[in-house]
């Protein structure tokens, strides 16, 4: 997608950013224009927009308007990341924990996520937890792992309030605790993971018969 428009200001870039915004999540209608959103984005993007920049990007990464073209969601990622985006930073780091467009690379997937996470992304706490625990990219540090993910289930992350939950059934970071790993399984499960669920009948089980 080309344009050979002149570069909108600042007030013109927040005002297409906001249309397209609004045609996307703030009505009702089921058949959303994503074309007519994606050229909004485009023409706030191309100026610098920076959340302009990601949503674009989210488009060409689910094919929203757009083809699905995971290396043109990359390129706006990136150029919205490199100017401070919090989501885009994370987004930057799953592309290399996962090896799509880029070359896996574990260290620099921790470098975006300290980033998006020290601004508070609460899936870039939970993911930075997961690679200080195992080690991946950056030296294993149990305790620290349960730092990020307390950091994460404060926010109500299911996935984060399963780790914990792990980590006292286990001891690992922690002093093994029996309940607080039900207390951190519980929240995980009405959050609807099942994996807390099961982790908690086999609590039930074994208390059943101790």
């Amino acid at each position: 997608m080309k344009s050979d428009a002149p570069l909108l200001n600042k007030l013109e870039q927040n005002r297409k950013f906001l249309l397209g915004y609004h045609l996307a999540f703030e009505t009702d209608s089921q058949r959303k224009n994503w074309q007519q959103i994606v050229l909004l984005w485009f023409s706030a993007a191309a100026a610098g927009h920076l959340r302009a920049q990601f949503y674009l990007g989210t488009c060409y990464d689910y094919g929203r308007g757009v083809e699905k073209d995971p290396a043109i969601a990359y390129k706006w990622y990136l150029k919205a990341a490199l100017k401070g985006h919090m989501e885009s930073q994370y987004n930057i780091g799953f592309f290399y924990r996962e090896g799509e467009v880029v070359k896996q690379n574990d260290k620099k997937a921790v470098y975006w996520y300290k980033l998006a996470a020290a601004q508070g992304d609460t899936e870039a706490e939970r993911d930075l937890g997961y690679c200080y625990f195992y080690g991946y990219g950056i030296k294993k540090d149990e305790q620290k792992a349960v730092f990020w993910y307390k950091k994460a289930a404060a926010k109500d992350d299911a996935k984060a309030l399963y780790n914990l939950g792990l980590c006292y059934k286990h001891g690992d970071g922690v002093k093994k605790s029996q309940r607080w790993a039900k207390y951190y399984f519980e929240r995980a499960a009405r959050l609807g993971n099942s994996a807390a669920s099961m982790q908690l009948r086999e609590i039930m089980t074994t208390s059943q018969f101790s």
